[in-house]
């Protein structure tokens, strides 16, 4: 697939969405108001069912079972109480591999 202008946008607005979240999640270890981690479990809920959508259609199966796990697991409406330790380290773990993604991404193309 020939890299145009255009993919070329999107890649970069992909990367700085995954730097958006990887921040919002980063930002769920400080005590911050409850709207505060339901705005975070929207957003990624939304980024990673988009995520998933974009690996499907690019045949990347792998990629988009791992998002949609992700968006499932943060999604708002049938929370799982998992503890906030629990959560605290879901988030890093996520965090670290959005940006991964971005850095190995970059590496491959």
């Amino acid at each position: 697939m020939a890299i145009t202008e255009g993919n070329q946008y999107h890649m970069r607005m992909g990367n700085l969405i995954k730097v958006l979240l990887a921040t919002m999640l980063v930002i769920c270890l400080i005590d911050m108001p409850y709207g505060y981690y339901q705005l975070v479990r929207f957003t990624a809920l939304c980024v990673f069912a988009i995520l998933a959508h974009q690996s499907f259609r690019e045949h990347k199966q792998n990629e988009g079972i791992l998002y949609l796990g992700l968006a499932l697991l943060f999604q708002p409406f049938l929370k799982l109480s998992l503890g906030r330790e629990i959560w605290n380290i879901l988030d890093i773990i996520v965090a670290l591999g959005l940006v991964a993604s971005i850095i190995f991404k970059k590496n491959k193309g």
